[in-house]
């Protein structure tokens, strides 16, 4: 019975994916904004072409916003007398989340063109496509459906709810997908994205001691780089991908294979034939990965889209409106 209750609510919740996704729509903006997908594309980029640090930041904003109210924006609203502790103050998003300057600047640009047309819900999932873009060398192009509304509710505690730590097993990681929609490939592909960006000490400080199945070599490189107790006034980061740092490639599933990576849920990839299988087949193909990680993106847009009566397009990213 009770495996009948879990079947039966995750096909709940892919059915209310199926359905967001249906209220979204490709040119969503063509006739209310038309240069709106335009204006954060050159915002973006201008921005990656400064600090590639920040569109991975971006990217990795894209995927806290969804997995924790749905695709609404509700990672960017700043602490109130009312609400002290928005998502953003969440400890798997403060103080490592970074980007919400170049929203901040796309839904200024936009707004300029078109007061009140586009929500930033939208203007995150499109600014992530465009770092995803301008990352990967063109490597990572797609059009991602819009009409996403602006969410009114942010908690902290939600965010430790709904968004996977680095220490969780295949079998946690496998779930919280789920949970959300995604199935095991959707994990693994979306993992990729640690082929860029920069990771706290504090992250994967238990796997440089051993027992560890992290590369030896690795784990004595970070060993040097990191203190052996990180805390919140000496924790260094580094970069997750060490090989190529600054680029959006299939470098992190050679990095799973050889078991040079940071996480614990890097390392679990490799736990089970077939997701082993799916990180062996995106390290050897080149555009594999790429062309699964748009599809991916894709449908994480659509997680928990809001509608008109819990929604609405701010103003301001950062404060719900009045």
């Amino acid at each position: 019975m009770a495996a009948a209750r879990v079947a039966m609510w995750v096909a709940c919740v892919l059915a209310m994916a199926a359905a967001c996704q249906g209220r979204l729509r490709v040119g969503y903006y063509k006739r209310k904004c038309a240069p709106a997908e335009y204006v954060v594309r050159a915002v973006v980029g201008n921005a990656v072409r400064q600090n590639p640090g920040v569109g991975a930041g971006i990217v990795r904003m894209f995927f806290h916003d969804c997995f924790v109210q749905g695709c609404d924006a509700s990672v960017l609203l700043d602490p109130t007398a009312a609400n002290p502790q928005p998502e953003k103050l969440g400890p798997p998003n403060f103080p490592s989340l970074r980007g919400f300057e170049v929203i901040d600047a796309a839904k200024a640009a936009v707004e300029k063109a078109c007061p009140g047309v586009v929500s930033c819900a939208d203007i995150i999932a499109f600014a992530a496509r465009d770092a995803s873009f301008f990352l990967s060398g063109g490597g990572i192009s797609y059009r991602i459906p819009a009409g996403r509304l602006d969410g009114r509710v942010s908690l902290a505690n939600e965010t430790l709810a709904f968004l996977p730590p680095p220490v969780f097993n295949l079998t946690q990681l496998v779930a919280s997908f789920q949970a959300k929609g995604l199935d095991a490939d959707d994990m693994v592909t979306l993992s990729g994205a640690h082929t860029i960006g920069r990771s706290h000490c504090s992250s994967f400080a238990d796997r440089l001691s051993p027992p560890s199945d992290m590369d030896p070599g690795l784990a004595a490189a970070l060993r040097s780089k990191c203190p052996a107790s990180p805390n919140f006034t000496d924790d260094p980061t580094v970069a997750q991908d060490a090989v190529t740092p600054d680029r959006m490639d299939r470098q992190y599933y050679r990095n799973v294979l050889d078991r040079k990576v940071l996480f614990d849920s890097d390392a679990a990839l490799l736990a089970s034939r077939p997701t082993a299988a799916m990180v062996a087949r995106n390290a050897a193909a080149r555009g594999r990965w790429e062309r699964r990680f748009a599809r991916a993106m894709v449908k994480m847009g659509g997680i928990e889209v809001k509608t008109a009566a819990n929604g609405e397009i701010r103003r301001m990213c950062r404060v719900v409106n009045e």
